[in-house]
Protein backbone atom coordinates (compact mmCIF):
# COMPACT_ATOMS: atom_id res chain seq x y z
CA UNK A 1 0.00 0.00 0.00
CA UNK A 2 1.39 3.38 -1.02
CA UNK A 3 0.18 5.76 1.69
CA UNK A 4 1.56 9.21 1.08
CA UNK A 5 4.67 7.88 -0.65
CA UNK A 6 5.65 7.76 -4.32
CA UNK A 7 3.45 5.77 -6.71
CA UNK A 8 5.10 3.78 -9.49
CA UNK A 9 3.63 4.37 -12.94
CA UNK A 10 3.80 2.80 -16.37
CA UNK A 11 3.88 -0.87 -17.34
CA UNK A 12 6.95 -2.44 -15.65
CA UNK A 13 5.17 -5.72 -14.82
CA UNK A 14 3.42 -6.27 -18.15
CA UNK A 15 5.13 -9.58 -18.95
CA UNK A 16 4.05 -11.04 -15.60
CA UNK A 17 0.52 -9.69 -16.04
CA UNK A 18 0.24 -11.41 -19.42
CA UNK A 19 1.61 -14.65 -18.00
CA UNK A 20 -1.02 -14.38 -15.26
CA UNK A 21 -3.82 -14.05 -17.84
CA UNK A 22 -2.56 -17.14 -19.65
CA UNK A 23 -2.35 -19.09 -16.38
CA UNK A 24 -5.87 -18.00 -15.42
CA UNK A 25 -7.38 -19.25 -18.68
CA UNK A 26 -5.43 -22.51 -18.46
CA UNK A 27 -6.45 -23.24 -14.88
CA UNK A 28 -10.07 -22.09 -15.06
CA UNK A 29 -10.98 -22.92 -18.69
CA UNK A 30 -12.70 -20.67 -21.18
CA UNK A 31 -16.20 -21.51 -19.93
CA UNK A 32 -15.39 -20.67 -16.30
CA UNK A 33 -13.75 -17.37 -17.20
CA UNK A 34 -16.79 -16.44 -19.28
CA UNK A 35 -19.06 -17.18 -16.32
CA UNK A 36 -17.65 -14.04 -14.64
CA UNK A 37 -19.37 -11.82 -17.18
CA UNK A 38 -20.84 -9.46 -14.55
CA UNK A 39 -18.49 -7.35 -12.44
CA UNK A 40 -18.99 -6.47 -8.81
CA UNK A 41 -21.52 -3.65 -8.68
CA UNK A 42 -20.55 -0.48 -6.78
CA UNK A 43 -23.72 -0.61 -4.69
CA UNK A 44 -22.93 -4.12 -3.45
CA UNK A 45 -19.66 -3.09 -1.82
CA UNK A 46 -20.54 0.46 -0.77
CA UNK A 47 -20.47 1.76 2.80
CA UNK A 48 -23.23 4.08 3.99
CA UNK A 49 -22.41 6.72 6.59
CA UNK A 50 -24.38 4.92 9.24
CA UNK A 51 -23.06 1.41 8.60
CA UNK A 52 -21.36 -0.41 11.45
CA UNK A 53 -17.65 -0.92 10.60
CA UNK A 54 -17.39 -4.61 11.40
CA UNK A 55 -20.81 -5.64 10.16
CA UNK A 56 -20.26 -3.65 6.98
CA UNK A 57 -16.87 -5.26 6.39
CA UNK A 58 -18.38 -8.72 6.86
CA UNK A 59 -21.17 -7.83 4.41
CA UNK A 60 -18.68 -6.72 1.75
CA UNK A 61 -16.57 -9.84 2.33
CA UNK A 62 -19.66 -12.03 1.85
CA UNK A 63 -20.45 -10.23 -1.41
CA UNK A 64 -16.95 -10.91 -2.73
CA UNK A 65 -17.19 -14.55 -1.62
CA UNK A 66 -20.42 -14.76 -3.61
CA UNK A 67 -18.86 -13.06 -6.62
CA UNK A 68 -15.86 -15.40 -6.65
CA UNK A 69 -18.20 -18.39 -6.16
CA UNK A 70 -16.75 -19.55 -2.84
CA UNK A 71 -20.03 -20.47 -1.12
CA UNK A 72 -18.45 -22.65 1.58
CA UNK A 73 -15.85 -20.04 2.58
CA UNK A 74 -16.40 -17.71 5.53
CA UNK A 75 -14.30 -14.57 5.96
CA UNK A 76 -13.65 -13.21 9.46
CA UNK A 77 -12.54 -9.58 9.09
CA UNK A 78 -10.63 -7.62 11.72
CA UNK A 79 -8.51 -4.46 11.90
CA UNK A 80 -5.04 -3.78 13.30
CA UNK A 81 -1.99 -1.59 12.76
CA UNK A 82 0.26 -2.97 9.99
CA UNK A 83 2.46 -1.84 7.14
CA UNK A 84 0.52 -3.55 4.37
CA UNK A 85 -3.08 -2.87 3.41
CA UNK A 86 -4.28 -6.29 4.50
CA UNK A 87 -3.38 -9.94 4.90
CA UNK A 88 -5.19 -13.27 4.97
CA UNK A 89 -4.31 -16.59 6.60
CA UNK A 90 -4.49 -19.27 3.92
CA UNK A 91 -5.50 -22.37 5.81
CA UNK A 92 -7.71 -25.31 4.83
CA UNK A 93 -10.90 -23.37 5.54
CA UNK A 94 -13.83 -23.03 5.58
CA UNK A 95 -13.02 -20.01 7.80
CA UNK A 96 -10.37 -17.51 6.69
CA UNK A 97 -9.12 -14.66 8.85
CA UNK A 98 -8.51 -11.37 7.08
CA UNK A 99 -6.85 -8.45 8.84
CA UNK A 100 -7.21 -4.95 7.40
CA UNK A 101 -4.99 -1.98 8.09
CA UNK A 102 -6.41 0.35 10.75
CA UNK A 103 -6.41 3.05 8.07
CA UNK A 104 -9.61 1.52 6.71
CA UNK A 105 -11.49 2.38 9.89
CA UNK A 106 -11.69 5.93 8.53
CA UNK A 107 -11.37 5.08 4.81
CA UNK A 108 -14.30 2.69 4.67
CA UNK A 109 -15.01 3.31 0.99
CA UNK A 110 -11.80 1.41 0.15
CA UNK A 111 -12.55 -1.69 2.24
CA UNK A 112 -14.04 -3.39 -0.81
CA UNK A 113 -10.78 -2.87 -2.71
CA UNK A 114 -8.65 -4.42 0.04
CA UNK A 115 -11.02 -7.37 0.42
CA UNK A 116 -11.16 -7.94 -3.36
CA UNK A 117 -7.43 -8.72 -3.26
CA UNK A 118 -7.49 -10.82 -0.07
CA UNK A 119 -10.52 -12.94 -1.04
CA UNK A 120 -8.84 -13.55 -4.41
CA UNK A 121 -5.90 -15.00 -2.49
CA UNK A 122 -8.35 -17.57 -1.08
CA UNK A 123 -9.79 -18.23 -4.55
CA UNK A 124 -6.35 -18.90 -6.04
CA UNK A 125 -5.29 -20.93 -2.99
CA UNK A 126 -8.24 -23.26 -3.53
CA UNK A 127 -7.37 -23.52 -7.22
CA UNK A 128 -3.77 -24.34 -6.26
CA UNK A 129 -2.69 -21.63 -8.69
CA UNK A 130 0.39 -19.66 -7.71
CA UNK A 131 3.50 -18.08 -9.20
CA UNK A 132 6.94 -18.55 -7.59
CA UNK A 133 8.08 -15.60 -5.53
CA UNK A 134 6.00 -13.14 -3.49
CA UNK A 135 6.12 -10.34 -6.07
CA UNK A 136 4.92 -12.42 -9.02
CA UNK A 137 2.29 -14.17 -6.92
CA UNK A 138 0.87 -10.83 -5.77
CA UNK A 139 0.78 -9.63 -9.38
CA UNK A 140 -1.11 -12.82 -10.27
CA UNK A 141 -3.60 -12.04 -7.48
CA UNK A 142 -4.14 -8.45 -8.63
CA UNK A 143 -4.50 -9.57 -12.25
CA UNK A 144 -7.01 -12.31 -11.42
CA UNK A 145 -9.09 -9.97 -9.27
CA UNK A 146 -9.18 -7.36 -12.03
CA UNK A 147 -9.94 -9.80 -14.84
CA UNK A 148 -12.67 -11.64 -12.93
CA UNK A 149 -14.62 -8.49 -12.18
CA UNK A 150 -13.54 -7.12 -8.78
CA UNK A 151 -10.20 -5.45 -9.47
CA UNK A 152 -11.73 -2.20 -10.70
CA UNK A 153 -12.17 -1.50 -6.97
CA UNK A 154 -8.40 -1.65 -6.50
CA UNK A 155 -7.89 0.81 -9.34
CA UNK A 156 -10.54 3.16 -7.95
CA UNK A 157 -8.67 3.22 -4.61
CA UNK A 158 -5.79 5.00 -6.38
CA UNK A 159 -5.62 8.72 -5.59
CA UNK A 160 -2.72 11.08 -6.03
CA UNK A 161 -2.18 14.82 -5.88
CA UNK A 162 0.61 17.17 -4.95
CA UNK A 163 0.21 16.60 -1.22
CA UNK A 164 -0.81 12.98 -0.79
CA UNK A 165 -1.17 9.61 -2.49
CA UNK A 166 -2.84 6.23 -2.01
CA UNK A 167 -2.57 3.05 -4.05
CA UNK A 168 -3.48 -0.52 -3.19
CA UNK A 169 -2.05 -3.65 -4.79
CA UNK A 170 1.20 -4.50 -6.57
CA UNK A 171 0.24 -3.38 -10.08
CA UNK A 172 0.77 0.20 -11.15
CA UNK A 173 -2.41 2.23 -11.77
CA UNK A 174 -1.87 1.93 -15.53
CA UNK A 175 -1.43 -1.84 -15.26
CA UNK A 176 -4.66 -2.12 -13.30
CA UNK A 177 -6.25 -0.03 -16.05
CA UNK A 178 -4.78 -2.40 -18.63
CA UNK A 179 -6.24 -5.55 -17.04
CA UNK A 180 -9.62 -3.92 -16.38
CA UNK A 181 -9.61 -2.79 -20.03
CA UNK A 182 -8.69 -6.28 -21.28
CA UNK A 183 -11.70 -7.58 -19.42
CA UNK A 184 -13.90 -4.77 -20.74
CA UNK A 185 -12.94 -5.55 -24.33
CA UNK A 186 -13.81 -9.24 -23.89
CA UNK A 187 -17.07 -8.79 -21.97
CA UNK A 188 -18.31 -5.56 -23.54
CA UNK A 189 -18.29 -3.58 -20.29
CA UNK A 190 -17.76 0.12 -19.68
CA UNK A 191 -16.16 0.29 -16.20
CA UNK A 192 -15.29 3.97 -16.61
CA UNK A 193 -18.69 4.91 -15.18
CA UNK A 194 -17.81 3.26 -11.84
CA UNK A 195 -14.70 5.28 -11.02
CA UNK A 196 -14.95 7.89 -8.30
CA UNK A 197 -11.25 8.78 -8.50
CA UNK A 198 -10.25 11.07 -11.39
CA UNK A 199 -6.73 9.62 -11.27
CA UNK A 200 -8.14 6.10 -11.58
CA UNK A 201 -10.09 7.12 -14.66
CA UNK A 202 -6.96 8.58 -16.26
CA UNK A 203 -5.00 5.39 -15.49
CA UNK A 204 -7.83 3.33 -17.02
CA UNK A 205 -7.76 5.32 -20.27
CA UNK A 206 -4.01 4.79 -20.54
CA UNK A 207 -4.41 1.09 -19.84
CA UNK A 208 -7.21 0.89 -22.40
CA UNK A 209 -4.99 2.42 -25.08
CA UNK A 210 -2.28 -0.16 -24.31
CA UNK A 211 -4.82 -3.00 -24.30
CA UNK A 212 -6.18 -1.98 -27.70
CA UNK A 213 -2.66 -1.89 -29.09
CA UNK A 214 -2.36 -5.64 -28.40
CA UNK A 215 -4.93 -6.21 -31.14
CA UNK A 216 -2.96 -4.10 -33.61
CA UNK A 217 0.30 -6.02 -33.64
CA UNK A 218 1.53 -8.00 -36.66
CA UNK A 219 0.64 -10.42 -38.06
CA UNK A 220 -2.92 -9.31 -37.19
CA UNK A 221 -4.64 -7.51 -40.06
CA UNK A 222 -5.41 -4.55 -37.79
CA UNK A 223 -1.69 -3.78 -37.49
CA UNK A 224 -0.62 -0.32 -38.59
CA UNK A 225 1.55 0.55 -41.58
CA UNK A 226 4.82 0.78 -39.63
CA UNK A 227 4.26 -2.56 -37.92
CA UNK A 228 3.35 -4.25 -41.20
CA UNK A 229 6.45 -2.86 -42.89
CA UNK A 230 8.75 -4.14 -40.15
CA UNK A 231 6.98 -7.50 -40.18
CA UNK A 232 7.63 -7.85 -43.94
CA UNK A 233 11.27 -6.92 -43.38
CA UNK A 234 11.70 -9.48 -40.58
CA UNK A 235 9.96 -12.14 -42.66
CA UNK A 236 12.48 -11.62 -45.46
CA UNK A 237 15.36 -11.80 -43.02
CA UNK A 238 13.98 -15.03 -41.55
CA UNK A 239 13.89 -16.61 -44.99
CA UNK A 240 17.52 -15.66 -45.48
CA UNK A 241 18.47 -16.95 -42.05
CA UNK A 242 20.92 -19.82 -42.21
CA UNK A 243 20.64 -22.69 -39.72
CA UNK A 244 16.96 -23.56 -39.86
CA UNK A 245 16.17 -22.58 -36.25
CA UNK A 246 13.48 -20.27 -34.95
CA UNK A 247 14.21 -16.58 -35.36
CA UNK A 248 12.72 -14.07 -32.91
CA UNK A 249 13.36 -10.42 -33.87
CA UNK A 250 14.17 -8.16 -30.94
CA UNK A 251 11.39 -5.94 -29.60
CA UNK A 252 8.41 -7.71 -31.21
CA UNK A 253 6.15 -10.53 -30.07
CA UNK A 254 6.30 -12.69 -33.18
CA UNK A 255 8.95 -15.15 -34.34
CA UNK A 256 9.51 -17.23 -37.46
CA UNK A 257 10.43 -20.89 -37.76
CA UNK A 258 10.61 -23.42 -40.59
CA UNK A 259 7.75 -25.91 -40.75
CA UNK A 260 7.33 -29.28 -42.34
CA UNK A 261 8.01 -29.71 -46.06
CA UNK A 262 9.72 -26.33 -46.13
CA UNK A 263 6.63 -24.43 -44.98
CA UNK A 264 7.46 -21.39 -42.88
CA UNK A 265 5.44 -20.63 -39.74
CA UNK A 266 5.00 -17.56 -37.58
CA UNK A 267 4.35 -17.68 -33.85
CA UNK A 268 2.73 -14.81 -31.95
CA UNK A 269 0.80 -14.23 -28.71
CA UNK A 270 -2.98 -14.22 -28.69
CA UNK A 271 -4.00 -10.63 -27.87
CA UNK A 272 -6.62 -11.87 -25.40
CA UNK A 273 -4.98 -14.65 -23.36
CA UNK A 274 -1.37 -14.44 -24.66
CA UNK A 275 -1.00 -18.12 -25.40
CA UNK A 276 1.34 -18.57 -28.37
CA UNK A 277 -0.38 -19.24 -31.69
CA UNK A 278 1.43 -20.74 -34.70
CA UNK A 279 0.13 -20.34 -38.24
CA UNK A 280 1.67 -20.87 -41.70
CA UNK A 281 3.20 -17.90 -43.50
CA UNK A 282 0.99 -17.77 -46.57
CA UNK A 283 -0.85 -14.46 -46.65
CA UNK A 284 -4.37 -14.04 -45.28
CA UNK A 285 -5.30 -16.72 -42.74
CA UNK A 286 -7.84 -17.01 -39.93
CA UNK A 287 -6.56 -18.42 -36.64
CA UNK A 288 -8.53 -19.57 -33.62
CA UNK A 289 -6.91 -19.56 -30.19
CA UNK A 290 -7.38 -22.96 -28.60
CA UNK A 291 -7.32 -21.49 -25.09
CA UNK A 292 -9.67 -18.48 -25.15
CA UNK A 293 -11.40 -19.32 -28.47
CA UNK A 294 -10.72 -15.91 -29.98
CA UNK A 295 -10.84 -15.87 -33.79
CA UNK A 296 -8.03 -13.76 -35.24
CA UNK A 297 -7.70 -12.33 -38.74
CA UNK A 298 -4.05 -12.50 -39.79
CA UNK A 299 -1.96 -11.43 -42.75
CA UNK A 300 1.18 -13.52 -42.49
Amino acid sequence: MANGGPVEHGFPHLDTVRSALTALYRRLSYDTVRSFEVSVAPADVAFADGDDLHLGAQRVARELVRHYRLPDARMIVGFREMTHAAQVELEAGPEYFIELNDRFRTHRWDIGAALAHEVMHVFLHRLDLAFPGTRDNEILTDTAAAYLGAGWLLLDAYREDGASSQKLGYLTPEEFGYVVAKRALVFGEDPSVWFTSPQAYTAYTRGLARARQDGREPPLTAAGWAGRRRYAHERRRAREHVGGGERAPEGVGYSFAPGGAGAERVSFPCPVCFQRIRVPVRGRVRARCGLCRTVLECDT
